[in-house]
């Protein structure tokens, strides 16, 4: 299985709801067109990158569900290896890596999206912590795309979790059209 890590330049902006809404309706009808079924696990997203999804009329067609792992335990109950997060640490290519792997697994869908990072605190479970660090995962039959971002601050979390979901659609479009 070929992997591709990408290290991405984050713009120092407050993200536009309507501009990554866009992306994602975007995304869901090439996938609706294309007949690929996509799952997600997401940690620091808490879901947003599912709920963008969905918010397209007929998603459910490929939509085959997503898991909200906010814990190390709970990535490790569904199947995220705890020896990959005890070697490279719960935020990282690696875990988001085997995020999208075990989602995409579980679900047995087409493509398996992983995300996880820290936002504005450092988080007192995990020494790995590094506010507004994320990292994120495709994995498809064929391949990985792993994927590393430093945030700008954002006045709210739920920017945050938009931000880091505008960031992803640009990766996911790229991914598919590769």
């Amino acid at each position: 299985m070929q992997i591709q890590y990408n290290e991405i330049n984050s713009r120092s902006c407050v993200p536009d709801e309507s501009e990554v809404r866009r992306k994602y309706e975007s995304i869901t009808r090439y996938l609706i067109e294309h007949r690929i079924t996509v799952t997600a696990m997401e940690s620091c997203t808490s879901g947003q990158i599912a709920s963008l999804l969905t918010d397209t009329e007929g998603s459910s067609a490929i939509f085959k569900g997503s898991l909200v792992t906010y814990s190390n335990e709970a990535k490790i109950m569904y199947g995220v290896s705890e020896d990959i997060i005890r070697k490279y640490g719960v935020y990282s290519a690696q875990t988001a890596s085997e995020m999208a792997r075990v989602c995409r697994n579980l679900m047995k869908s087409d493509i398996g999206i992983g995300i996880t990072g820290s936002f504005g605190n450092k988080d007192p479970e995990n020494d790995d912590s590094i506010p507004g660090e994320i990292y994120f995962a495709f994995n498809d039959a064929r391949r990985i795309g792993q994927y590393h971002c430093k945030l700008p601050d954002q006045p709210s979390r739920f920017l945050y979790k938009l931000y880091t979901a505008g960031v992803a659609a640009d990766q996911l479009t790229a991914f598919l059209s590769s």
